[in-house]
């Protein structure tokens, strides 16, 4: 919480006050300032500058960023409740940084997770009472951990090393991974929008007095039946049942943003199409609860995702809580051979035993896809899709939910940019550029991590192809194909079922204990093949800090340096990287831990949290030498003519310069939005800030209000570095097109 504290005080500090609804520049004159132009939506007259398709976490977040940068909006939802299945559960690095700049959201998460101890593996087991055929811990730094820190330390000492590995977590990220529930999340998002005047209401539309739906409502009960678009907004139209009640209305707003997950009704009636690979798998998820289990996994064998293989069943063990004894069973299914009611039993076959305590809540079939739409956005950038409604991932390393949320922090700042009169609607094009390429990225990377979890039902003598039984030889979804296209219409359904759950019996005996022990030559080599698996890191994985944080966008909104561009990126291949700094135009700010100078006290952040979490504001990072200093002067006369708010840090060498220097108030002047830091090394040995950002100090930095580098100079500018920025900030912006 301090930590917060210092970061909301410094969002204040040295506001430059800039008006958002003057004349940019000769070539772009904004018509209106959207933000200011309705009260809210009400079917009649009125419009909201935005409103969101979908209330769940991606939804959610985009409201709250959307609040912190002054925009209106408000959020349609056609369930009539916040769902209690637990769905997505791994919250990454980005997305917790994300999370701690939305009013200390990541210090409740961490505070109501589960302890690290009990979720940092995966295990490999014949049941969870029975023989462990291996785990993995997901929170253990690799060997490139510090073959990153070699690169900045040649002459490296054991113990420093030691000391780098020890506080990695915080040298990467100024906060770590969570493992916690999306209904969880849901419940913490909504207290935070009420927090900041949302509410929440299912009788809107019902109520014939209330002419007026103002904005900051989360409608619950409301669903988008059709999407109407103009030149001048969007009309939706939503449709309420209640009480045997039908009731439509129109809604009218400046931009349509779809959150409304994988099936998304906004993504089709506006016509967007997927591509990819569609239909990979069918499951069943079984919510349910067991103290009983819970608190035996606790004491025995901890973890978060416990891979089962016997010759009952198969399946994964999603241990969402072990103290309050969550669960959610995956298992694949086939129908029509499968029915929900074969699934009843499967729990104590998984298990190993009976369970007094069993409750199960929820009993749900999903399909598994890897497709990304062919368009972000539509109706001349007026619709816009984000999160599931954009792109449907394996669940393989998590990847939906995070990218999801990144996908809001893009795009919330550019639709305030545009709202605010900052930017064109031109800019809003860049999301696309930028994300779509990060979701195709992902999309191939959460396949390769599937592809990964084959490799170890193939060790044990399963099809590589799937994650159930089979034989080897024999794929399990090809049989259930044949059956379906060539037996379905001459067997009995009951003989079909034989069949089938005879055909993977038969591969399951792959798992006996007779065949699978270290005193069977077969299963003694199956069994080494495993281990060398799990060592080499070739099995499932949970973390990926390189694409966690080193995510980096080739182009949009940003300006190339030129040596470091490059069009292209490096094919995943499901093993994990880790992540190493870079300031390349694109990339993530890296963090440092620095501290503010400027204040009567020395306090201590992030370089994360010199970017504003509450203005559409750039932030333009120095040394202090005196071309810098002049570079800065530039920025500020630009960001000025644009309208554009911009804050200067000024990176000193160390306290004793800055105590003898401390020039930036007369060299700055008479501009006062700037700050003085210095490196607060937690560690003795690490990398300055300019070596972190593998930069001289006579470098420049300008970063986006979503801390991703938008440009950069590595030596200065030579010639007129007015001309230069007003180039520089008319690219980043879209004035130019």
């Amino acid at each position: 919480m301090a930590a917060l504290r210092l970061t909301r005080r410094f969002h204040g500090f040295n506001r430059t006050r800039l008006h958002s609804n003057a004349v940019l520049c000769s070539s772009y004159d904004p018509r209106r300032d959207l933000s200011s132009s309705s009260d809210g939506i009400d079917g009649r007259d009125s419009r909201l500058p935005v409103l969101i398709v979908g209330a769940g976490p991606v939804g959610l977040v985009l409201s709250i960023l959307l609040t912190k940068l002054g925009v209106k909006c408000a959020v349609l939802e056609k369930s009539c409740g916040f769902s209690r299945h637990p769905q997505a559960h791994f919250i990454n690095n980005r997305s917790m940084e994300v999370f701690r700049k939305l009013n200390g959201l990541a210090d409740e998460i961490l505070r109501h997770q589960p302890p690290v101890d009990l979720w940092r593996k995966f295990v490999y087991c014949t049941s969870l009472t029975g023989q462990v055929l291996g785990s993995v811990d997901h929170m253990q730094p690799k060997g490139l951990i510090a073959s990153t820190y070699l690169t900045f330390q040649p002459g490296y000492k054991p113990f420093l090393l030691s000391l780098y590995l020890k506080y990695f977590d915080k040298i990467v990220s100024p906060v770590s991974v969570a493992h916690f529930s999306q209904y969880k999340l849901t419940r913490l998002l909504i207290e935070q929008l009420k927090h900041i005047g949302f509410h929440v209401r299912s009788d809107v539309l019902l109520n014939s007095d209330d002419v007026k739906l103002a904005e900051q409502q989360i409608c619950l009960g409301h669903e988008c039946t059709s999407i109407n678009t103009t030149e001048n907004g969007v009309t939706v139209t939503a449709s309420i049942t209640r009480e045997g009640k039908h009731v439509e209305k129109n809604f009218h707003c400046d931009f349509l943003i779809g959150t409304d997950g994988a099936s998304s009704t906004v993504r089709k009636l506006v016509g967007i199409g997927m591509n990819g690979e569609h239909d990979l798998q069918k499951l069943i998820s079984i919510h349910f609860t067991s103290q009983d289990l819970g608190q035996y996994l606790m004491n025995e064998r901890p973890g978060m995702l416990f891979f089962i293989f016997n010759t009952e069943a198969i399946g994964v063990l999603v241990a969402h809580d072990l103290m309050q004894g969550e669960f959610v069973l995956q298992v694949p299914f086939y129908p029509p051979q499968q029915r929900f009611e074969d699934f009843s039993s499967m729990v104590a076959s998984l298990v190993g035993r009976e369970l007094a305590d069993v409750n199960v809540l929820d009993v749900k079939p999903w399909v598994m896809h890897a497709e990304v739409a062919q368009s972000f956005l539509a109706s001349n950038n007026r619709v816009i899709l984000a999160g599931d409604a954009a792109h449907r991932f394996p669940p393989a390393g998590g990847f939906g939910m995070n990218t999801g949320i990144q996908d809001a922090h893009n795009l919330a700042w550019k639709l305030a940019s545009v709202l605010r009169g900052i930017a064109p609607p031109s800019i809003l094009s860049t999301y696309e550029t930028e994300r779509r390429q990060i979701a195709l990225f992902n999309t191939e990377l959460s396949v390769q991590n599937f592809k990964a979890a084959m490799e170890v039902p193939a060790a044990l003598g399963l099809d590589p192809s799937i994650a159930t039984s089979g034989t080897c030889t024999v794929s399990q979804f090809a049989v259930h194909r044949t059956i379906n296209q060539k037996l379905g219409s001459i067997l009995p359904s009951d003989l079909q079922r034989a069949i089938f759950n005879g055909i993977f019996s038969i591969g399951r005996m792959q798992l006996s204990g007779f065949i699978l022990n270290e005193n069977n030559p077969l299963g003694s080599s199956r069994l080494s093949k495993l281990r060398e698996i799990f060592e080499e890191g070739k099995s499932l994985q949970l973390q990926f800090p390189a694409e966690d944080l080193g995510f980096r966008y080739y182009k949009g909104a940003l300006v190339s340096d030129g040596d470091s561009f490059s069009s292209t990126q490096e094919k995943p291949t499901g093993r994990r990287r880790d992540y190493v700094p870079s300031s390349d135009p694109g990339s993530r700010l890296p963090h440092m831990n620095i501290q503010l100078l400027s204040h009567s006290k020395e306090e201590t952040c992030s370089t994360l949290d010199l970017v504003s979490a509450n203005d559409v504001e750039f932030l333009l990072i120095i040394s202090a030498i005196e071309e810098s200093y002049q570079l800065a002067q530039a920025a500020f006369k630009m960001a000025q003519e644009f309208q554009l708010p911009l804050k200067v840090c000024i990176m000193w060498q160390d306290k004793a310069t800055y105590a003898v220097l401390s020039s930036s108030e007369r060299l700055l002047s008479p501009w006062k939005n700037f700050v003085d830091v210095v490196d607060a090394k937690t560690c003795p040995g690490l990398p300055s800030w300019w070596d972190l950002c593998q930069m001289t100090n006579r470098g420049a930095i300008l970063v986006r209000p979503d801390e991703h580098v938008a440009w950069r100079t590595k030596s200065g500018i030579e010639g007129d570095p007015v001309s230069e920025l007003k180039k520089v900030f008319s690219a980043i912006l879209r004035l130019d097109s």
